[in-house]
């Protein structure tokens, strides 16, 4: 199709590109996980407890060597795929330094699980969710939170001196001293009528 009238000859390409496939450690995490919600109790008895199982969607689960590489690279694949098929806005484009913010990368995890299991379902339904609601509320969250810091380069957390002074002794034991009285004051029983400080 060309104005001209003659047919141009284009180099094969996909319209869409398919959705990154996880690796094998990533997708046993995912058997795992089906199999002790719906397997047999052999199944499950094999499996062990499912509070210890690998949930790729919450990345701190995921122990081992190689089941957290094969989880860093599927992420890393699905930013560049979803950075490829859904951004037009360069606004709306997951920063390069991701893995750099930690609440980007709990995010994308239950981003990719989100579309992951979307791709699997038997109907549309799933996947419309995931366009309409899932990645629409991501990244209005994510051009929140760290876009006005890395639209060009990637800055220090803009709330890190706040966050040491949280964690500073004094901070701790004043939120500890709160929390103890209000403990103490939960273990005197009130009695009906009695105001709390009499």
């Amino acid at each position: 199709m060309s104005d001209t009238g003659k047919t141009r000859r284009r180099e094969p390409t996909p319209l869409v590109l398919p959705f990154p496939k996880a690796g094998p450690c990533v997708e046993q995490a995912y058997w795992e996980l089906s199999e002790a919600a719906t397997g047999s109790e052999a199944a499950k008895a094999i499996i062990g407890r499912p509070e210890d199982l690998a949930r790729p969607w919450d990345p701190p689960t995921c122990g081992g060597y190689n089941l957290r590489q094969e989880l860093w690279l599927w992420l890393n694949d699905i930013v560049d795929w979803i950075n490829h098929e859904y951004v037009w806005d360069p606004n709306d484009i997951i920063p390069t330094c991701w893995p750099q913010h930690p609440h980007l990368v709990h995010e994308i995890a239950v981003l990719a699980d989100r579309r992951r299991s979307a791709g699997l379902a038997l109907t549309s339904h799933d996947l419309e969710d995931w366009h309409r609601d899932t990645l629409p509320q991501f990244t209005q969250r994510m051009r929140q939170r760290a876009t006005a810091h890395c639209e060009k380069e990637h800055h220090p957390w803009p709330g890190q001196s706040r966050y040491n002074r949280q964690l500073s002794t004094q901070a701790r034991s004043e939120r500890f001293q709160v929390l103890d009285a209000d403990l103490q004051s939960a273990s005197t029983p009130l009695v009906p009528g009695q105001a709390k400080d009499a």
